[in-house]
């Protein structure tokens, strides 16, 4: 299966966009490559930029390996992109009023109810409660794929708690610092206006008794969190105040935070805690990371949680292989961005086709993220094809599949030099009163292994600055 390159298209002629680039390359030696990658890293040791791996023995914190070798976009195809994840998003927010209010879309037969009912990021404590402004989703990571010169496929819908965005940001502060004469020679449109535009989507979602200058605070579980530098980073750069569970207290139905001037009203909650840890009056007892009442004072109306509870029922992969219906109904318009052709391994036919398939496909858990729980047939042996098949025949409810997709790939700096890897795109879309923002580009995702499809940080993939060229 031969992957379409970003860099060089098809063939071997080099693509306009990589023009710049690829003089830049050819005039560059090695050894300074290696040295502008070491200082890279040491750039993000420094700060302090690094995730978690549960349940490594080895390591608790790591680095996630960064390319100096940029992607690049141009306009013209961020336009059609930012057009199609527009348009998904409206979509998404359609879904979730829907589902939680008149559910037209499942009396219509779009999707079957049980998918929505049985699904476990379905809350009961959201059913025909009206979200502030209507909007369930504020912050939106869309999993993008390239496999053409023109088309770009939707991976996976990330509506919960999206991660990643810091990462977008310091690759570009790390390119800006090492790489000037890059972009020098280049027109790329900035990313470091993200923070003002989350703050004012934030800001715009405010409950509409709230001051016109509402104050917002980030809500993470805490520094053993996996996303822990992350939520630092945006307080940080957001302005406001980065809190733990403890921090907050309510009291008739409102929600304060604790300050050295005493309590404080809070207005916006950005919050970083699932859905399950966020309230134990509601969801888990046992719970010591959320805020007793929270869930109360945001049914009151008394505060804004972003994004929504019960949003992760719009990033199921098995409601995933009905967007492009979703999209239809609720926009009236055909979807600008395809779904990946997917089999649901719920329906007796579609499973038989896996299970006769498996060496060729990728079979993915509905509920699965991160890159675990998952099978990619071309590279599994049979010991690993064989409990999935096993899986499949005992739960199939359980799991969709999908071909195996030749992904994009982007000219990298590796250890034999530089070498094409494949490479996804997570795009961060931003909806709130004051409509629906995207940052062009995104963080790119490169599968640093030769072959491997998977670019999951936790499963050895890097990122790389992504550059959507302005002109």
């Amino acid at each position: 299966m031969v992957a379409f390159d970003e860099m060089t298209g098809s063939g071997a002629e080099l693509r306009s966009a990589y023009s710049a680039l690829d003089r830049w390359l050819k005039d560059t030696p090695a050894e300074t490559l290696a040295l502008r990658r070491s200082q890279a890293e040491l750039f993000f040791r420094r700060i302090g930029i690094t995730f978690a791996v549960y349940g490594d023995a080895e390591s608790t914190e790591r680095l996630i390996p960064f390319d100096i070798i940029p992607r690049v976009l141009t306009k013209p195809e961020w336009i059609k992109l930012e057009a199609g994840l527009r348009q998904r998003v409206t979509a998404l927010n359609m879904f979730l009023a829907d589902v939680y209010g008149p559910k037209e879309c499942l009396k219509a037969g779009i999707i079957p109810p049980d998918l929505v009912y049985r699904n476990a990021c379905y809350q009961l404590e959201m059913v025909d409660f009206k979200v502030p402004h209507g909007i369930y989703c504020h912050i939106a990571g869309i999993d993008v794929v390239r496999v053409d010169a023109d088309t770009f496929y939707v991976l996976e819908d990330n509506a919960r708690t999206p991660s990643g965005v810091s990462y977008m940001m310091e690759n570009r502060e790390v390119m800006l610092r090492l790489f000037p004469e890059l972009f020098a020679t280049h027109r790329i449109a900035p990313v470091d206006n993200y923070p003002d535009q989350l703050l004012a989507t934030l800001r715009s979602v405010a409950p509409r008794s709230a001051p016109s200058d509402p104050t917002i605070c980030l809500l993470t579980p805490g520094q053993y969190n996996s996303a822990f530098y992350e939520h630092s980073f945006l307080a940080d750069k957001l302005g406001v105040e980065l809190v733990e569970g403890s921090d907050l207290l309510v009291k008739d139905d409102v929600v304060y935070m604790r300050t050295t001037q005493g309590p404080k009203r809070v207005d916006v909650i950005y919050r970083r805690i699932d859905d399950d840890f966020l309230d134990p009056l509601v969801f888990r007892g046992d719970s010591v990371l959320g805020v007793p009442g929270i869930v109360g004072a945001y049914k009151a109306g008394n505060v804004t949680l972003a994004n929504a509870i019960g949003t992760g029922v719009s990033d199921d992969k098995a409601v995933y292989s009905y967007m492009p219906e979703i999209v239809k109904f609720f926009t009236g318009e055909e979807p600008i961005l395809k779904n990946v052709p997917t089999w649901r391994c719920r329906e007796p036919e579609a499973n038989a086709y896996v299970l006769d398939n498996l060496e060729n496909l990728v079979v993915k858990e509905v509920n699965g993220s991160g890159g675990y729980g998952m099978l990619v047939g071309p590279h599994a042996n049979k010991a690993q094809i064989e409990s999935f098949r096993h899986k499949l025949k005992a739960q199939p409810d359980g799991f969709i599949a999908q071909p195996t997709l030749a992904l994009s790939t982007c000219p990298t700096f590796v250890a034999s030099g530089v070498a094409p890897r494949h490479v996804d795109l997570r795009p961060y879309v931003l909806s709130g009163a004051n409509g629906i923002s995207c940052v062009p580009g995104g963080l790119t995702r490169v599968a640093l292994k030769e072959g491997s499809l998977v670019v999951n940080s936790s499963q050895g993939g890097g990122t790389k600055d992504t550059w959507v060229l302005d002109a």
